[in-house]
């Protein structure tokens, strides 16, 4: 039976002596909860957990695309499509895309998400080529402008490859890297940092009453999976970012779930990316039903997943997001 170890997160510079540095940052744990399928969660100190899962836990995270992963990072979602579900057809021309770009690297975006597939729930594959043509100049573009990091979000190599061509320094596939086999080599081949997310079945699918016998558990047991698909395929386990995939295949309990207890993807030693922002279990929970005004719902949860060590989040309200951030580091 697989044991998993989800960390007790506290934080604060008064800490009792035997605290180990969770992810080698600034928040710590003493105790952790220890799970098995089938039984109830036990708490032990922290000392009792074995290697190599309390240095996965707590090792420090090495830089991915450049950003340092010992503090938190804003990253920007730029959707280059006429029908992504808060912000389509906003961005979907260069000059609307750039002046976005420009907007939110000044709010203090570190990185950039390019998007060019919208995978709200219900929604239909892009032609890889007509994909390439709304992602591939705008990531061209804001490389040209500046120097920030750009993510481009897509399941597909050939996407990929176009999108590093023209710029990009991450690969961020919400298939998990099940969509295209050719995608997890072509990132191993070019030494690519890479985002893996979990999600049960497709876009046009994945909201069709979703099932799990344990959801916490059977997300943490895809992405460990993934990971070593993805090391097999050539991508060093410090390139490779996390994501549980929030609202992807999942009920508004099944989401709460996985916010209850982000800590436990640290023991897969990557870091941990949130993408929370203005999705529907926000819109049920918080009583909005228009996207754009979940801002406030989104920065909570956003804030939550911090607290428990989540190195980046990922946002449509970048202005906002990150005027609660420093107010959040400034009180902690």
């Amino acid at each position: 039976m697989t044991t998993y170890y989800r960390p007790l997160v506290h934080q604060g510079a008064a800490r009792p002596h035997e605290a180990m540095p969770l992810a080698g940052g600034p928040l710590w744990f003493t105790h952790a909860e220890v799970l098995e399928r089938g039984r109830e969660g036990r708490v032990v100190p922290a000392q009792e957990i074995p290697e190599p899962e309390l240095s996965r836990l707590t090792v420090a995270r090495l830089p991915v695309a450049g950003l340092d992963m010992g503090r938190p990072h804003v990253m920007g979602i730029l959707n280059a499509t006429p029908d992504s579900f808060s912000d389509g057809g906003l961005h979907n021309t260069l000059e609307a895309g750039l002046a976005a770009a420009r907007a939110m690297a000044e709010h203090g975006a570190t990185i950039l998400d390019i998007g060019g597939e919208s995978t709200r729930p219900g929604s239909g594959t892009v032609p890889d080529a007509e994909e390439i043509d709304r992602v591939a100049p705008m990531i061209a573009a804001i490389r040209a402008e500046r120097e920030i990091a750009i993510s481009v979000d897509t399941r597909k190599r050939a996407v990929a490859e176009a999108a590093v061509e023209a710029g990009a320094d991450l690969v961020n596939d919400v298939s998990g890297f099940t969509y295209d086999v050719g995608l997890a080599p072509y990132c191993g081949e070019n030494d690519l940092p890479v985002c893996v997310m979990h999600t049960k079945g497709n876009p046009d699918t994945m909201q069709q009453d979703p099932q799990y016998d344990d959801v916490l558990l059977e997300v943490y047991d895809f992405l460990a999976e993934q990971i070593a698909l993805l090391e097999a395929a050539g991508v060093a386990r410090e390139r490779i970012v996390t994501d549980p995939g929030i609202g992807f295949g999942k009920t508004v309990e099944h989401n709460l779930i996985l916010l209850r207890n982000l800590s436990l993807f640290h023991a897969l030693g990557c870091p941990i990316l949130l993408g929370v922002s203005r999705k529907g279990f926000i819109g049920k929970l918080g009583g909005e039903p228009q996207a754009d005004r979940r801002a406030p719902g989104s920065i909570a949860v956003g804030l939550a997943g911090l607290g428990q060590g989540v190195q980046i989040l990922r946002v449509h309200d970048v202005a906002e997001t990150m005027q609660a951030l420093r107010l959040w580091q400034a009180v902690r």
